[in-house]
């Protein structure tokens, strides 16, 4: 069957995860909180965040701002922005498989609104991706398998016409029990190899 459709993940492969184990302790270190309190905290409403049912203000009502702190719910938050790096090589490369118009492009991810907005501006992904499918507008995550569903459903896109790339197994599982084809995200080289191993060659 002819590809016709390129599904991305965000975090993780077009660059940095948005708030991750990794920007979370960044964060504890900033900010000096208390790593057990937030993390306690953060597992009782991250589900809510990403899936839209709770908005970053209120997440951080939840996590950080219970009790008065030192700083600003404006300092937080930028700060969180400011995690998020670009993979500059892997978003050059889905910009020339965007250039050639032999498919479609679609992320999707995992992540909050208001975070997903930044890094879709931050990352310049706008005009590479035709439609983001993110968790916070679906209303489901991965790898829920609703989520892929939903991706495909609402792109028309055959699943063994379509590629998932994503740095994580688990979250590649449900793509590949559907049909997808999947590509385990480890770098941009290697993802332009995977790629034009299935005959997705910019």
């Amino acid at each position: 069957m002819t590809l016709t459709h390129l599904f991305f993940d965000v975090g993780g492969v077009l660059g940095t995860n948005g708030w991750d184990h990794e920007q979370r302790e960044a964060a504890y270190a900033r900010f000096g909180l208390d790593a057990a309190a937030f993390e306690d905290r953060h597992k009782e409403i991250v589900a809510s965040l990403e899936s839209g049912r709770a908005s970053l203000d209120e997440y951080l009502a939840c996590t950080v701002f219970y009790e008065p702190r030192p700083f600003s719910a404006d300092e937080f938050r930028a700060f969180m922005f400011s995690l998020s790096q670009p993979f500059p090589a892997t978003i050059a490369l889905a910009r020339a498989l965007a250039g050639a118009a032999r498919w479609r492009l679609a992320t999707l991810n995992n992540e909050s609104a208001e975070l997903n907005a930044h890094r879709l501006r931050h990352f310049g992904l706008a005009d590479i991706f035709g439609v983001c499918f993110t968790s916070c507008w679906l209303g489901t995550t991965k790898p829920a398998r609703r989520i892929y569903d939903l991706a495909l459903a609402m792109s028309q896109a055959e699943p063994g016409a379509s590629v998932f790339i994503d740095d994580r197994e688990r979250n590649l599982e449900p793509a590949r029990s559907l049909g997808m084809q999947v590509v385990h995200y480890t770098g941009a080289e290697r993802l332009r190899a995977d790629l034009a191993a299935l005959g997705v060659v910019p």
